[in-house]
């Protein structure tokens, strides 16, 4: 189930997200390679393999492609590091679901760029935007309680907006996301 607000027209926050220095990346021209580009980090530094036929402008493009996903894996694989989501959803279930829900896991993915969180019901997962991650807290807690709260009511009824009002800071998490996602300034 898709939640809450969108996130175009914003990039994610700069500060928590892994950027590799051009002077990090090594280019290496194989005339053995025909058709794939391939890159991996080592060491903090990444090395991307391409055709030894490619124009400038090819290896440009590829070389910028691959650093982008290594840095949004790189970006993910750090957010995650010590579960951090999945130990504050547990404390949210405690303090305003009794510690009865159950799911299967909570992380933030870096593929969610039109909403700001999800929840599978069937298969007990939230995720996260990494938008998220540079926001305040308590606007990580409003989106992870809306989530939790999919679990008891799948749908935005009368019911699942119940449940998340408990939270004391939904009005002003969702101004917060509103206006962010509108590009307007936050606070």
């Amino acid at each position: 189930m898709a939640v809450v607000l969108s996130a175009r027209g914003r990039t994610a926050s700069h500060s928590r997200m892994f950027k590799l220095d051009p002077q990090d990346i090594e280019v290496v021209r194989s005339v053995q390679r025909r058709k794939t580009v391939s890159g991996a980090l080592k060491h903090g530094k990444l090395r991307v393999l391409v055709p030894a036929h490619l124009s400038k402008a090819e290896e440009a493009y590829f070389v910028a492609k691959v650093r982008r996903r290594v840095e949004l894996q790189e970006t993910k694989a750090r957010l995650n590091h010590g579960d951090p989501l999945r130990k504050r959803a547990d404390e949210l279930n405690r303090r305003y679901f009794g510690g009865k829900l159950a799911y299967a896991s909570v992380t933030y993915v870096t593929n969610q760029n039109s909403v700001f969180g999800s929840c599978s019901v069937r298969r007990g997962t939230i995720r996260l935007s990494h938008h998220l991650a540079g926001m305040p807290e308590w606007v990580r807690d409003y989106v992870l309680m809306h989530e939790l709260a999919h679990l008891v009511e799948p749908g935005h009824n009368r019911r699942f907006w119940e449940i998340v009002n408990r939270y004391p800071r939904t009005r002003e998490a969702r101004r917060y996301l509103r206006a962010y996602a509108k590009g307007e300034p936050v606070s």
